[in-house]
C-alpha cells in the first residue's frame, strides 16, 4: 500500500474502470524527472509502473547499445534510411539539450524501470515500436516536406540551446518531442498526429491493458493531457491499425510511374519522327545527364570508388522505376565496402551535432552519401526530361 501519496504538479491521478491511474509527466532530459519518477513510485507503490519505452529503446537504454546491433543493409534494403536519419536528428536535438546540464535522454524512464524492479513491481513497455512511428510519420510528408523537416530538424540538431533547470520547469509542460512537434505544427500537421495523437490513444490503451488496480505510467509530459482524456472516456485505440504502415497512395503511385512512362514515350516519338540515331543520341544524353549529377554527388561526400562506379550505372535505370532510388542503391554499396565501425556506430548521436563529422564517421557518411546522389541524380532528371521533350519538336 502507498504510504501518501504523492504530490507534484507533473503527478496527476484519475480514476476510472474501477483502477487507479497514476500518470507522471517528465522532460526526458532533466534530473528534477528522474529524481521525481524515484519518489513517486517508492511512495505510491503501484502494482505495475508503465514506461513509455518500446523494447528496441528499452534495451538502447539500459545496456547503452543504442546502433550497435544495426543492420544497415537489411534497413538500406528495406529503404528505411531516411527514417533513420530522421531518427538520428530527433536523437541529437535531444541529446543536445540533454547535454547542457548533462543528463542523457531518457533518463527518467530508464530509472523508472530500475526502481520498479527493484521493488519487485511488474514493469510494461507501453511505447509503439519506434521504427513503425518513424516510417509512418515520414509516410505522412510528401517529398518537399520531408526535405523541409529534414532541414529543420539538422538546424534545431546543430543550435546550441543554453538551458538550466528553471527553463525546465516550463519545457515539463511539454516534453522535448512535444516541444519540437509544436514549433513544426503548422508546417508538418502529419508528423504531429504521428508522434503525439497516435501515441497518445497508443500509450493510454496499452497503460490500461496493464495489470493492477493502481498503475503507474512514466510519460513525456506532452503526453498526458490527451492519455487522461482517453482513459476517463474509456476510449480503446485499434493498436494494430496503430502499427500498420500505410500503403502507398495511389496518386503516389501514379506519379512515381509517370516519368518512365514520359521518357519511353519520348523516345518512341523520337525514333519515329528522327529515326534510330536521334533516339541513340537521346538515350546516351539521358545516361549521361543523370549519371554524372548522381556520380558528382556521390563524390562530394567522399564515396567510396565503387560506390562512385555504382552511382554512375544505377542512375539512368533507377530513375525510371519508382521502386527503387539512386541513393540506396549508393547507400548500399558503400555500406558494403565501407561499413561503419563500432566506434562510429556509439557516437554517431553527438557526430551527427557537427557537419564536418559527416565526413568523418561511415554511418554518416553513408547517409551523405544516399542524400547527395540522390539529389544530384534528381537534378539530372530534370535536365535529360527537359532535353527529350524538347527533341520532340525538333
Amino acid at each position: 500500500m502507498p504510504t501518501a501519496p504523492a504530490v507534484d504538479a507533473d503527478v496527476h491521478h484519475l480514476d476510472a474502470d474501477g483502477r487507479t491511474y497514476i500518470l507522471v509527466g517528465t522532460a526526458h532530459i532533466s534530473r528534477e524527472s528522474a529524481e521525481l519518477v524515484e519518489r513517486v513510485i517508492a511512495a505510491e507503490q503501484p502494482d505495475c509502473v508503465c514506461i513509455e519505452l518500446d523494447a528496441r529503446r528499452y534495451e538502447a537504454l539500459a545496456h547503452r547499445t543504442t546502433l550497435e546491433a544495426l543492420d544497415l543493409k537489411t534497413i538500406i534494403r528495406n529503404r528505411q534510411l531516411a527514417p533513420l536519419m530522421l531518427n538520428l536528428l530527433l536523437s541529437a536535438y535531444q541529446r543536445q539539450l540533454g547535454g547542457v546540464l548533462g543528463v542523457m535522454p531518457g533518463s527518467e524512464l530508464l530509472a523508472a524501470a530500475e526502481t520498479a524492479e527493484r521493488a519487485g513491481i511488474p514493469v510494461r513497455l507501453c511505447d509503439r515500436d519506434v521504427r513503425i512511428t518513424l516510417r509512418r510519420a515520414w509516410g505522412a510528408l510528401s517529398l518537399w516536406r520531408r526535405a523541409a523537416l529534414i532541414a529543420s530538424l539538422a538546424g534545431a540538431a546543430f543550435e546550441s540551446p543554453q538551458l538550466d533547470e528553471e527553463e525546465l520547469r516550463r519545457l515539463r509542460q511539454q516534453d522535448v518531442l512535444s516541444r519540437l512537434m509544436q514549433e513544426l505544427g503548422e508546417a508538418f500537421p502529419g508528423i504531429k498526429e504521428v508522434l503525439i495523437d497516435e501515441r497518445d490513444a497508443y500509450l493510454a490503451t496499452r497503460v490500461r491493458e496493464a495489470p493492477g488496480a493502481r498503475v503507474l505510467a512514466v510519460v513525456g509530459a506532452g503526453h498526458v493531457a490527451g492519455m487522461a482524456q482517453a482513459l476517463r472516456a474509456g476510449t480503446r485505440a485499434d493498436l494494430a491499425a496503430l502499427e500498420t504502415l500505410p500503403p502507398p497512395s495511389r496518386f503516389g503511385a501514379i506519379a512515381g510511374w509517370s516519368l518512365p512512362v514520359l521518357i519511353v514515350a519520348g523516345l518512341v516519338a523520337i525514333g519515329l519522327r528522327h529515326g534510330a540515331a536521334a533516339v541513340g543520341d537521346n538515350a546516351v544524353f539521358w545516361i549521361l545527364a543523370t549519371g554524372l549529377p548522381g556520380l558528382l554527388g556521390a563524390a562530394l561526400a567522399l564515396a567510396h570508388p565503387l560506390t562512385l562506379l555504382a552511382t554512375f550505372l544505377s542512375a539512368p535505370i533507377t530513375t525510371l522505376s519508382p521502386l527503387l532510388g539512386v541513393g540506396y542503391v549508393a547507400a548500399f554499396v558503400q555500406a558494403y565496402v565501407r561499413p561503419p565501425l563500432v566506434r562510429e556506430i556509439q557516437s554517431v548521436a553527438d557526430d551527427v551535432r557537427v557537419p564536418r563529422l559527416w565526413w568523418g564517421n561511415r554511418l554518416l557518411r553513408i547517409c551523405l552519401v544516399f542524400l547527395l546522389s540522390t539529389i544530384g541524380t534528381s537534378v539530372g532528371t530534370i535536365v535529360g526530361t527537359t532535353e527529350i521533350l524538347s527533341n520532340l519538336w525538333h
